[in-house]
């Protein structure tokens, strides 16, 4: 999978719990050598100075997962140009496109499950910002 090979199936297990919210597994992976995987969960929540370390520390596709979900078309194109294949469908899945969800249940489960889990992140930030009944959230 380019883009996490270095990654076994364990760590984005733990990635997925950290993204979540799990606090502890979160610094565990930062200590640990996963900082990039501890930032993204910050990322993913709109941090800028988050999104920014991504970029400085030659993370960019993690970048361009988040952007992807934010239905960005430069960075799933580049995603694709760059032939990070798998991580472009981890983004179109996370934004609810059927055809990924299925690529990914079929051709890589793990990254599925971490894409229903940046899915309910994403749709929780959209709950809050886009709900009528909360004020100024």
């Amino acid at each position: 999978m380019k883009g996490l090979e270095k990654y076994s199936a364990k760590i984005i297990v733990a990635w997925g719990e950290a993204i979540v919210g799990n606090k502890k597994i979160r610094t565990w992976l930062t200590q640990n050598g996963y900082p990039e995987l501890g930032v993204f969960c910050f990322a993913l929540t709109n941090d800028l100075t988050s999104r920014k370390w991504l970029m400085e520390n030659d993370f960019p596709h993690l970048l361009a997962i988040i952007n992807g979900i934010e239905r960005n078309k430069t960075a799933l194109d580049w995603l694709g140009i760059n032939k990070f294949y798998e991580l472009r469908n981890l983004a179109l899945a996370a934004d609810g496109y059927d055809k990924s969800i299925d690529w990914l249940k079929e051709n890589h489960p793990v990254l599925g499950i971490l894409a229903g889990k940046m899915a309910y992140v994403k749709n929780q930030i959209d709950d809050s910002n886009y709900n009528p009944h909360k004020l100024n959230p």
